[in-house]
């Protein structure tokens, strides 16, 4: 099973980063899980078009180098894992 390489910080809807809250993309062969520790966040997918919200039941997944965004829906915390691998069901738990 897939283990995360690196993490980013804790952010929360004051300190979430704006190059994370406009679009951006993971590195060719990144995978990134986000995940919400508190509240909920809004994933937009922007090459699918698809919104989703997150929340710490339910986390998301970035395909590496697929364009997206993310908007904080009052307070939250979270964080993003990166994977070299896809991450498998079990990492999504």
């Amino acid at each position: 099973m897939p283990v995360p390489y690196r993490s980013t910080a804790v952010f929360d809807e004051r300190t979430l980063p704006a190059g994370l809250r406009g679009e951006h993309s993971t590195k060719a062969g990144v995978w990134g899980v986000i995940r919400v520790l508190e509240g909920r966040l809004k994933l937009e997918l922007l090459d699918e078009g698809s919104e989703t919200i997150l929340t710490p039941d339910n986390p998301g997944v970035v395909l590496p180098e697929q364009p997206h965004r993310v908007t904080p829906l009052g307070p939250m915390r979270m964080c993003v894992e990166f994977y070299d691998a896809p991450p498998g069901a079990r990492s999504l738990a």
